[in-house]
């Protein structure tokens, strides 16, 4: 499956910007000296994700015309990108996102996008609306509709885009983001009619639908419109469901080194399984199998995984056939 009407395979929609990752593990930021800068932004990462799985690949953002802005357009293209969708703006700054490394399950997050970031003031008049109608997946995060014009600009292409396989929404709550975990909630369940697939974890899928048990979770999903249903469950693996079937992976095991990049990994290999054609089993085994190589990396947009290294990875654990896979009446 590719873009038609040379759209790309996979058009993300949301944030970008740059990580300034601390080169010291296990202590504060007041303590640290040395910190690496790279590419950043959960959908501009998913987008690079599937870049590195060999797919064509945009994202629709926006950027400050600043240094920063200037170094996101370059690192997008050198890692494979396009920025042809790009909104240069010329009041905010280009925002930047610290972390705190303590393995292995503890990455603070420290953003600074105030008083708004440009990629949340791209407007539905900036949209390349042959792109989104013609990108054989297109990628949309929650965080996008916390804000306006961001809002508006996304529910337009979810109107342009009219529920063609494969329209995706990542669940993705980011608190800081909104005012309450209930108006998030509200804005989800607004747009999932339009989507035809739905990721999150479980206190993502809480917040969509009221639901944090994996199975009724993905059930409120199935009900709210979507066709597939992706449930990830941390160390208990990840549960995806269609109407027709059950999946459930067990997660890869791995040594945490920075686990922030792994689901933004996890939603790439998602959309190369998809493109591939490959059985909902064998996508989540290798959505599972990249998150775990990203989280043992220090980085994250330059740690997505090629997919020789992610069937690597399942060549030496989980197989597809060992996923459990039943019909949904057993």
């Amino acid at each position: 499956m590719t873009g038609s009407q040379g759209a790309p395979d996979v058009l993300t929609f949301g944030r970008s910007g740059v990580d300034i990752y601390p080169l010291t593990t296990g202590v504060g930021l007041e303590d640290v000296e040395t910190f690496g800068k790279f590419l950043g932004g959960s959908p501009t990462n998913v987008a690079v994700a599937a870049a590195r799985l060999g797919h064509s690949a945009a994202t629709i953002t926006g950027v400050g015309d600043d240094p920063f802005g200037r170094f996101v357009r370059r690192e997008m293209v050198r890692l494979g990108v396009s920025d042809a969708h790009v909104v240069t703006s010329t009041e905010l700054k280009t925002p930047i996102t610290l972390c705190e490394i303590f393995p292995p399950d503890h990455f603070p997050l420290y953003f600074y996008r105030e008083p708004s970031a440009p990629d949340l003031q791209v407007r539905p008049q900036d949209l390349p609306l042959d792109a989104v109608r013609g990108a054989a997946i297109m990628w949309f995060t929650v965080t996008g509709l916390s804000e306006e014009p961001s809002r508006a600009a996304h529910l337009a292409a979810l109107a342009a885009r009219a529920r063609r396989e494969h329209t995706v929404l990542d669940l993705d709550y980011r608190p800081m983001f909104w005012d309450s975990a209930a108006e998030a909630g509200a804005q989800v369940r607004d747009v999932l009619p339009g989507v035809t697939l739905a990721v999150g974890n479980r206190e993502e899928c809480e917040v969509a639908v009221g639901e944090s048990d994996p199975d009724r979770a993905a059930d409120a999903l199935l009900e709210a419109g979507v066709e597939i249903a992706v449930v990830k469950q941390g160390p208990r693996g990840t549960l995806a469901k269609t109407r027709e079937e059950r999946v459930e992976v067990p997660a890869t095991p791995t040594q945490v080194v920075n686990g922030l990049g792994a689901g933004d990994a996890f939603g790439g290999a998602l959309c190369h399984g998809l493109l591939s054609g490959w059985s909902l089993g064998r996508t989540l085994a290798a959505a599972s199998a990249a998150g775990a190589i990203v989280a043992a990396r220090l980085e994250c947009s330059t740690a997505m995984p090629t997919e020789a290294e992610v069937l690597e990875v399942l060549d030496r654990g989980a197989h597809p056939q060992d996923v459990e896979r039943r019909p949904l009446w057993v």
